[in-house]
This record gives structure tokens, C-alpha cells and sequence, in this order.
């Protein structure tokens, strides 16, 4: 696989990350053998980019990775969050992006992960209450100290992206990013990126695997999926949408790839990282796959035609996390 800069900063991670969360939260049932099975794959196909979070579990997920990379921690990337407090027990506690706390779950992380230190360090989301000087201060602090190589942000504004790059360098910026979801090309985000020489991470490059074809009707989710409260998985929203992946599914096929691949590509050839999660190695080996097709210019005029920017009926969140984007 391909190795590519991410961002300016000196990080380098192969072109097609992995998405850990599933693995352990909110995609149904979870199996930690063949969890680690798929995390050994990634490793053996040149992904480098393993994604986790402290709330993914909560704790749980960083541990499953700390245990995937125990005696060969350098064969990784690793990038996990903080910013979304929970207590030690994990209890939930809301957003916190204060400097004793991103001081304090950076220990924790350390010690869940089985590591000294942190590649890429990302604010999970921006808080309202923290300048965000303060916040990107302290990861700073984390980088001087060596527990922390990189920092990054997820789901920011512009203005907000510039600040925190002032403070500190930032090597990436993590958000959602797919054929379904194109905002950051028109509301400044992409552009700020790209003038600040940051690294883009694309989160839900499938659409949440809708953009895989594999899901038909909302039954095919598990009882305790979250995409049964996603409103872009709700009544009409759902057939609107799935008429659009049908759109896909046709000029995938015409191309001789998966929609998956298709998808993928498209979102490699926009200058991302993408980081789908996958708790299968089947489902792994069909993303990397990806990397290896070329998507030409007459492949982007004819995507764009099926799945222009607006194309997806729904908001990406139920109302209650929708306010803690864009920070």
C-alpha cells in the first residue's frame, strides 16, 4: 500500500487507515477474536492508521488495541481521542476540553493502549466553554513531554481550525467525508485544510455502510445498532437514500468494482485518509482493495451526477449530537 504525508507535519501513515470503533461500540455484536484477527490483516496489507477512542467502549476499544499491538507497537499508527469526558468507571460525563482533563485521559489512554506514547492525538470534539488555545495548549504540553507526536482536531470550523493550528501545528483533521456527506468542499473546511498544509481523515467514508450496498432495510441492523436511531437510516429518508446507492451500485458495477471500492476511491482521490471500520477481515481485504483503483476524471463527472453535494436525505445526527459539531 502506499505511504502518504499527512499533513505537513512529518506524519506518514498508508493511504487507507482502519476504523476501530465498530470492534467494540454501538454496530452490534462485537467478537474480539476475529476483532484482533482483522486488526493482524490490516497490518499484513500495509495499513498503518489504526483509529480508536477512549469513548469507543468507553475504554474498551483502546484496550483491544493495546492488546492487537502488544510487542510490536511500532508496527502502527496509533490515533486515539480525548475531549469527551468520562470517569475512570465510565460514566459519561459530556464534553470537556479543559487542560486537566486532556492531561488526564492522555494517562489513561497511555495505560489503556500498552504504550508511552500517542502518534496522533486528536480533540474528539471542540468544547464550547475552552478557548481552544487552551485545549490545543495542553496537547502541545503532551507533545513536549512525549507522550503525544501529532495532535489533531475532530469536526471543527474553519476560523476554529486556524486558531488551534496558530497555537500549535496540527497534523490532521478528522471528519465525516464520503459521497454522502460533501460538506466540508463548501463550507470552508476542505479549503482551510488545504491553505494550512493539514491532513485530511475521512470518518464514515461508507456513509456508515450504507454506501457498501449490503444494507437493504433497516431490519438488517441488530436491535442495539445505533444507525436505528440515525436519521438518515429513518423512514423516507432511508428509501431516498438507498435510491442513491442503487445510483452507485450501477456505476460500480459498470467499472467492475464493489460499491464499497467505488466509494472508497473516490474519497482517496480527493486528497483523504479514509478510516472505514470493519470488524471483518472479508469486509478489510474488499476496502484495501480500493487503493489499487484508479478513478479518472470521467469516473468524478459521473459520481458527481448521482451523488452531487445535498444528495443524502437526513442530518448526520440525531439532533442532540448535531450541536457538538462544527465547534
Amino acid at each position: 500500500m502506499e505511504i502518504r504525508a499527512l499533513g505537513g507535519q512529518g506524519l506518514e501513515v498508508g493511504a487507507e487507515g482502519l476504523g476501530l470503533m465498530g470492534m467494540s461500540a454501538h454496530y452490534g455484536a462485537t467478537d474480539e477474536t476475529e476483532s484482533l484477527a482483522t486488526i493482524d490483516r490490516a497490518l499484513e496489507l500495509g495499513v498503518t492508521l489504526l483509529d480508536t477512542a477512549e469513548g469507543y467502549g468507553p475504554f474498551l476499544n483502546e484496550r483491544l488495541l493495546g492488546k492487537a499491538l502488544a510487542g510490536r507497537r511500532d508496527a502502527a499508527v496509533v490515533a486515539t481521542k480525548t475531549g469527551i469526558e468520562f470517569t475512570d468507571e465510565g460514566a459519561l460525563r459530556g464534553q470537556n476540553g479543559t487542560p486537566e482533563y486532556i492531561r488526564r485521559s492522555a494517562d489513561r489512554s497511555l495505560r489503556h493502549l500498552g504504550t508511552d506514547h500517542i502518534d496522533l492525538y486528536y480533540l474528539h470534539r471542540v468544547d464550547p466553554n475552552v478557548p481552544i488555545e487552551e485545549s490545543v495548549g495542553a496537547m502541545a504540553e503532551l507533545v513536549a513531554a512525549g507522550k503525544v507526536r501529532h495532535i489533531g482536531l475532530c469536526e471543527a470550523a474553519p476560523a476554529t481550525i486556524a486558531r488551534a493550528h496558530a497555537a500549535h501545528p496540527l497534523a490532521a483533521v478528522q471528519t465525516e467525508y464520503s459521497l454522502f456527506e460533501r460538506g466540508i468542499e463548501y463550507d470552508g473546511v476542505l479549503d482551510t485544510l488545504r491553505d494550512l498544509g493539514i491532513g485530511l481523515v475521512a470518518y464514515s467514508p461508507l456513509g456508515r455502510g450504507f454506501l457498501s450496498g449490503a444494507i437493504t432495510t433497516p431490519d438488517d441492523f441488530a436491535v442495539d445498532d445505533f444507525r436505528r436511531t440515525d436519521p438518515r437510516f429513518l423512514g423516507e429518508n432511508f428509501d431516498r437514500n438507498l435510491a442513491v446507492v442503487d445510483r452507485v451500485r450501477r456505476l460500480a458495477a459498470e467499472k467492475g468494482v464493489t460499491p464499497s471500492q467505488l466509494a472508497l476511491s473516490w474519497t482517496l482521490r480527493r486528497g483523504a485518509v479514509p478510516i472505514p471500520g470493519t470488524k471483518r477481515r472479508r469486509y478489510l481485504e474488499e476496502n484495501i482493495a480500493a487503493t489499487a483503483v484508479t478513478i479518472t476524471d470521467a469516473d468524478l463527472a459521473a459520481i458527481d451526477a448521482v451523488a452531487p453535494h445535498g444528495v443524502v436525505s437526513g442530518d448526520r445526527y440525531a439532533p442532540e449530537l448535531m450541536e457538538s459539531l462544527n465547534g
